[in-house]
């Protein structure tokens, strides 16, 4: 779910400056636009796939939530269906959740579910949305398994499906917004949060109160399933109220460096001490997790449509975002900061290389419009994969071939819509898109976006400014460090030699006399081995 905090700094504040450097890419991704006649809009669902056809469940049929509470997940928007889609033939098909029980059909008509699917079985954990019987909006603390093949079977043919379907109740999986995974044979329930009532943007204690609540978790579980009974033994979690504070973000499987299964948790939202995403990553694998503060992710910060796929030969893992909602944009070469965090139309990867280190790219092509959050990757299972559904890279050939395809979410008519909303300015996404993927060329070029690998995390602001300079910047490790201000023609205009520094974050301000109003120049940070240059605009 897309809550949105108070955020603080409400007007972009940073452009920062980032030097692009092209690479062959590894790959070419297409998206192609198909459509199945009537096929209504969603976003923020779970969905299961058998015999090439998919089952949706839950989610929500209308674009943002609006802020007032009242309106906020409104009981119109939920998805009491159930919709079977073929991509192939163009076809869908339809039911109601009457025919489940009351307990079931609240679940499944709830929004950002996680959900996992292993065999024929789908399961669906969590989810928010208004229950009836407690009458008020809930995290749901239910496990729901699903039986998919015979449900798209009964379905299509309109037989009784209610047998297919079965409910467990455990508080720990009492969790919206975040994602559940496996590596090997456990699942992991990554993230994500309770919430109990109405969404109110003015906080928990005033009008409508409610109650929020993230698992910092990391929750680590075995499942036993004889198409019977469903047996939970739950594992020691990892917690950590810092790094794990995440959801309604991407985690996806990996192929590590070692071989081994894993998930990356990247992104994410609140921070601790800020109300805005994450920029790191954390890497878990199946003894532990690890913080990666050495890599930044830029571009795509909210739940997405993700495609991992992975190379043996190269020892190489990509994890390729389309759209969605993020921090920052680039414009014409430029990374524009903007803290009301906007709908974004970039498509990016993030490449892990032999030696874990990591880096993001902007790929050429764009989504269509301002899509992506809420919508899901859809794999095509037929092309070569991993046992946790990573594609193999090594297999892709000079022509086109269907990887998967991307299906609904939100469709906004601009970026920043949040504190303007009244439901009229975005939508669920009815499209469907085709994603084809190919050997790259010699022309193939995607940009590093050079400040994902840089961890001085340079901060300017305000930006647009009057001549008070201030930075925020991290270091590793304590050393002087040089400031320079130089013009557009490389001129230095200032230099300064910090120095008492700590390790961690550090602040300095500064006035400028001699900036001419109008103009632009560029702040460069350096110390021993890494410089990073942003750009500054000086108000007229």
């Amino acid at each position: 779910m897309v809550f949105f905090k108070n955020i603080i700094l409400s007007i972009l504040f940073v452009i920062t400056f980032s030097t692009v450097f092209s690479q062959t890419a590894p790959f070419e991704i297409n998206i192609e636009p198909i459509n199945i006649s009537g096929l209504g809009g969603i976003q923020s669902y779970a969905f299961g796939q058998a015999n090439g056809k998919w089952l949706i469940i839950g989610g929500r049929l209308d674009g943002l939530h609006r802020r007032q509470p009242w309106a906020s997940f409104d009981v119109a928007g939920h998805n009491n269906q159930l919709l079977v889609l073929d991509p192939i033939s163009l076809q869908k098909w339809s039911a109601p959740l009457t025919s489940l029980p009351t307990p079931i059909q609240e679940q499944l008509s709830s929004t950002n579910m996680e959900f996992y699917q292993e065999g024929d079985y789908l399961y669906c954990i969590g989810g928010y949305g208004f229950s009836p019987t407690e009458n008020d909006h809930t995290t749901f603390d239910k496990l729901t398994a699903i039986k998919v093949s015979d449900v798209i079977n009964g379905i299509i043919n309109s037989t009784t499906i209610s047998t297919f379907f079965r409910q467990i109740t455990d508080t720990q999986f009492q969790v919206t917004g975040g994602r559940l995974k496996k590596i090997n044979n456990t699942y992991y329930l990554l993230g994500g949060q309770k919430f109990i009532g109405r969404y109110n943007p003015m906080g928990p204690n005033n009008g409508p109160g409610f109650i929020q609540e993230y698992t910092n978790a990391i929750r680590k579980f075995n499942l036993s399933d004889n198409g019977t009974t469903i047996t939970i033994t739950h594992l020691t979690p990892h917690t950590d109220s810092n790094n794990l504070h995440r959801r309604d973000y991407n985690a996806e499987q990996q192929i590590l460096p070692n071989g081994d299964e894993g998930i990356t948790m990247f992104s994410g939202v609140f921070q601790q001490t800020a109300n805005l995403p994450f920029l790191n990553s954390v890497t878990v694998d199946s003894n532990n997790y690890t913080v990666n503060n050495t890599f930044q992710q830029y571009y795509n910060h909210y739940h997405c449509p993700v495609l991992p796929i992975y190379s043996e030969q190269d020892n190489e893992m990509h994890t390729v975002f389309f759209g969605g909602i993020a921090q920052f944009y680039d414009n014409s070469g430029t990374l524009v900061q903007d803290d009301n965090v906007p709908f974004v139309n970039t498509i990016a990867r993030v490449t892990r290389s032999s030696s874990g280190i990591m880096a993001e790219y902007k790929l050429p092509i764009e989504m269509p419009s301002l899509l992506g959050a809420g919508a899901e990757f859809i794999p095509n299972l037929n092309f070569p994969h991993f046992n946790n559904n990573v594609f193999k890279l090594d297999n892709l050939t000079t022509q086109e071939t269907l990887i998967g395809y991307i299906y609904g979410g939100i469709s906004s008519t601009q970026p920043n819509i949040f504190f303007i909303n009244d439901g009229t300015q975005s939508n669920a996404n009815n499209q469907i898109f085709k994603v084809l993927i190919k050997k790259p060329t010699s022309l193939s070029i995607d940009d590093l976006n050079e400040s994902s690998t840089n961890n001085l995390n340079l901060i300017i602001y305000p930006n647009p400014n009057d001549g008070k300079l201030k930075v925020v910047f991290n270091l590793n490790q304590i050393e002087e460090v040089k400031l320079f201000i130089h013009d557009l023609n490389g001129k230095i205009i200032d230099k300064t030699i910090l120095t008492n520094l700590s390790i961690g974050s550090n602040f300095y301000e500064k006035d400028i006399n001699r900036l001419t109003k109008g103009s632009v120049y560029f702040v460069s940070l350096e110390t021993s081995n890494t410089k990073t240059t942003h750009k500054l605009v000086v108000k007229r």
